[in-house]
């Protein structure tokens, strides 16, 4: 059985969650899932316009870390669903990969400017859209229900992403711009 694209429940302005409850389309939960889907967008860009398979690969298994996400977050917390789970073994993939990355870096000295190169500049649009993903996570998880390991996982994902820049940036011969403080 097909799907259709176009259900028309949501032409007042409201959705449903997986469990039945409908919420305005303004409600910080469907933010929340809305941001991380924009995410992992962005995600599948950076994965399609990076030429290290180990990379792809990783990033490959972040958009479906991020979907589990958004399962979670687009399910009513009050009612028992059967939705997949982010394990740690997620963050610990995301902890080595930065480990990993980070041994061929310099130490970072001072902030960065984003930007060097097309590709590094996006990976910074998607680590900041991370940092909005998990601000609009955190500030749900104050008035309803929100797994910690879903914030845990955006937290360690920027990260990955600022690391990530870092090295493409390094890879592909870029320039890391310092942040020069007004005087």
């Amino acid at each position: 059985m097909a799907f259709k694209i176009y259900t028309k429940t949501g032409d007042s302005g409201e959705t449903g969650l997986f469990g039945g409850k409908r919420l305005p389309k303004s409600h910080l939960r469907i933010e929340s899932y809305g941001t991380v889907d924009e995410l992992n967008s962005w995600i599948g860009l950076i994965r399609d316009l990076t030429e290290y398979p180990k990379t792809e690969g990783v990033l490959e298994n972040v958009q479906n870390r991020l979907f589990e996400i958004g399962s979670n977050l687009a399910t009513d917390p009050s009612k028992a669903m059967n939705v997949p789970e982010v394990k740690q073994a997620a963050i610990t993939l995301l902890e080595k990969e930065i480990d990993r990355m980070e041994a061929d870096l310099p130490p970072l000295k001072t902030f960065i400017l984003p930007g060097g190169h097309p590709i590094v500049s996006q990976i910074h649009i998607a680590r900041c859209v991370c940092r909005r993903a998990e601000r609009g996570v955190v500030g749900l998880a104050i008035i309803d229900e929100v797994p910690d390991i879903l914030i845990q996982y955006l937290n360690r994902l920027s990260d990955y992403l600022f690391v990530l820049s870092r090295w493409v940036g390094m890879k592909l011969d870029a320039k890391e711009l310092p942040w020069i403080p007004a005087k």
